[in-house]
């Protein structure tokens, strides 16, 4: 199977990230009460270093709030804000005041924002990274293009599911929807923002078709896991976008709820898996 990994891993590398990412999937499995995997059956396809810039220290300029840029940026920022502030009661909602896009409506997003639970300790600088990510890699054709490679450079003939984790969701989805010869039977996305319409949805590859989102190539089956907390997650049914065939499936990752690890130990994860391996 092949896992991909999600924002912010921009300082890692294909060995240090499956030294975390691996052990947390077969715990998964075990706990789902299957047999015991094997590091060699698992690939992570990492393309965390295509968002790493040069001379910049710990690979993240020193980001604020005047570098979110309007439009994709932006309305994905307060996309974060509204939904953390239905979910915990600390974090002030934004009411009407995000009409205007203002530079001090993006200031209070990031500051409400950081005291939220499920930012805490991230700090602005890496917000507002994130937020660049997702901008970057819908939006610029080389990014695109090599991080959907990576995932092609870890899928054989043998592959049977890929794990997606966040952004790494829609990069799996658009190497699934241009590959439909791919072995891959079962996909299997973590905390997926492939559902949010005005930024993501629509711009997806191939894009959506009367409102409905295309089937990712020759998979037969597809899980989506998500966390009722999970902002970045903020449609938690994809079948609501792609079709009744995604099965939905929530689970509750405590206090990280959008953190790869905690969906990759979740028994509902481990059982996808299982099923997409055909034991």
């Amino acid at each position: 199977m092949v896992v991909v990994h999600g924002v912010g891993k921009q300082v890692s590398g294909p060995e240090l990230l499956a030294s975390e990412l691996v052990p947390a999937l077969r715990s998964g499995v075990t706990l789902a009460g299957g047999p015991g995997l094997t590091g060699e059956e698992v690939a992570v396809a990492f393309y965390g270093d295509l968002f790493r810039r040069p001379g910049t220290r710990a690979g993240t300029p020193d980001y604020g709030a005047s570098d979110v840029q309007p439009g994709l940026e932006t309305d994905l920022l307060i996309s974060w804000w509204e939904a953390a502030a239905q979910h915990e009661r600390a974090v002030p909602g934004p009411g009407d005041s995000t009409r205007g896009r203002t530079p001090r409506v993006i200031q209070r997003a990031l500051d409400a924002l950081s005291h939220s639970r499920f930012f805490a300790g991230l700090g602005e600088r890496a917000m507002v990274a994130a937020l660049k990510q997702v901008r970057i890699y819908l939006t610029e054709d080389r990014v695109r293009r090599e991080a959907r490679q990576r995932v092609a450079d870890c899928v054989d003939e043998d592959t049977q599911v890929i794990v997606a984790h966040s952004l790494g969701s829609v990069v799996a989805y658009e190497a699934l929807s241009a590959n439909p010869d791919w072995p891959v039977g079962a996909f299997v996305t973590l905390g997926s923002p492939l559902g949010i319409r005005n930024v993501i949805f629509e711009r997806l590859c191939p894009p959506p078709r009367d409102g409905r989102g295309h089937w990712p190539g020759g998979v037969t089956s597809w899980t989506n896991i998500a966390d009722a907390g999970d902002v970045v997650a903020l449609v938690k049914r994809l079948a609501t976008r792609f079709g009744d065939r995604v099965h939905d499936v929530p689970v509750h990752n405590g206090a990280k709820a959008h953190d790869c690890r905690p969906y990759l130990t979740a028994k509902e994860t481990g059982r996808a898996i299982l099923d997409g391996l055909g034991r």
